[in-house]
């Protein structure tokens, strides 16, 4: 690879994107990265997590945690770093590549139209030619593609810390000569895992010490307390997985990708089906990312909206990196909202009652379920196909 830099001459530099060759991929540690970036003058770091990318995360938590920041979405991270940026620091920010269109904005009319040039680091899912899940695939195909449209420079990430080392002065050369981003693409396998001494998992707490449920079998007394003919839509993820597994009916959505649009979907089924009682199953990682759909849930007052918020406090599907619920009052929020009611439960009879009576009164409704963190680890993936979820759900509201 060559270390040349583009320089600005009229107008915008055309970004250049450097191809993965077949080379055998290496393994880069996580520290190691977290160290050549820190000592090419890189950071803060920020972003939402991907697995392919977990282990810098944990690291960053477990040796650098006032160097990351947890961001609810992905354009958010982007904004920050332009923060960053303006207070003379360098930041990198972290994501999946399906998150990369809620960077679009921020990153071509907020990056590029005030030249604040950001690191980024995005996982490559669904990369051609390596199998991945079905909402992976577009956006695996288009992604270097769309990075150049943006005006973002980007290569893939060197598996050879030497390499890296240059790459990365390159990548820095470029930004300070164009004001544009640069992009490093981290296919799967990239980063080796990371273990740090005496690390716990992330998840919610108990009150008063109460054994909270995992979230299979709190999926289990919400589908058991609901009228058999409610419309349950389900966030992407191990909650629609656990869904399928255990309580498969025509009336269910699985929704997979477009992370926080569960309960905004939703809100679209219940307000144009207004006979029949509505529910999601939606996330706090994903509330987080889509937290002004409450806003707009809480505005229509004659729409019947279960909202079911499980809480274990982390992004579990990516490895259990922490979420900001901890400190997210998720009932104030909905009551500042216009939800008819909220709710806040622990424990399988206060859930089973919450589901109860909020189905009995109508009206848009939050339940907030803290849950523990785990899941079975054989779980499979959905076997209804995505264009045949939604077909069949098209025809369970038409019953």
């Amino acid at each position: 690879m060559s270390a040349r830099t583009t320089r600005p001459t009229t107008g915008t530099p055309t970004p250049r994107t450097t191809r993965p060759t077949t080379a055998t991929q290496g393994v880069l540690e996580p520290r190691t990265l977290v160290e050549l970036l820190q000592r090419h003058g890189h950071g803060p770091f920020t972003g939402v997590p991907c697995s392919f990318l977990g282990p810098v995360i944990s690291c960053l938590e477990a040796e650098h945690p006032k160097e990351y920041v947890i961001a609810a979405n992905e354009g958010e991270a982007v904004a920050l770093a332009a923060g960053a940026v303006l207070a003379g620091r360098r930041p990198v920010v972290i994501l999946q590549n399906s998150g990369l269109g809620n960077t679009v904005n921020p990153l071509t009319s907020l990056c590029h139209t005030l030249r604040l040039p950001v690191l980024l680091l995005v996982t490559w899912r669904g990369r051609p030619g390596h199998p991945d899940e079905p909402q992976h695939e577009l956006m695996g195909r288009i992604t270097p593609d769309l990075l150049t449209s943006m005006g973002v420079r980007n290569e893939v990430l060197p598996d050879e810390p030497a390499l890296l080392a240059r790459r990365l002065d390159a990548a820095a050369a470029h930004m300070a000569a164009t004001g544009l981003p640069f992009a490093f693409i981290v296919p799967k396998g990239a980063i080796a895992p990371y273990e740090a001494p005496g690390r716990t998992a992330a998840g919610a707490a108990a009150p008063a010490g109460l054994p909270l449920m995992k979230r299979a079998e709190a999926i289990g007394h919400i589908v058991s307390a609901m009228d058999p003919r409610t419309l349950l839509v389900a966030t992407t993820g191990k909650t629609a997985r656990e869904l399928e597994r255990d309580r498969d009916r025509p009336e269910n959505l699985y929704v997979v990708g477009s992370m926080g649009c569960a309960s905004s979907v939703a809100l679209g089924v219940a307000m144009h089906a207004p006979d029949r009682r509505v529910a999601v199953l939606d996330g706090d990682g994903a509330a987080l990312m889509r937290l002004e759909a409450m806003a707009t849930i809480g505005r229509q007052t004659d729409t019947d909206l279960c909202h079911l918020l499980l809480d274990n406090e982390s992004y579990e599907s990516t490895g259990g990196q922490p979420t900001a619920s901890a400190g997210t009052d998720f009932a104030a929020i909905a009551t500042a909202c216009g939800y008819r009611a909220a709710h806040d439960v622990a424990d399988a009879d206060a859930l089973r009652a919450a589901v109860s009576r909020a189905q009995r009164d109508g009206g848009a409704q939050l339940i907030r379920v803290r849950i523990a963190p785990g899941s079975d680890p054989n779980l499979g993936r959905p076997a209804l196909a995505p264009p045949a979820s939604a077909a069949r759900f098209k025809e369970a509201i038409a019953r």
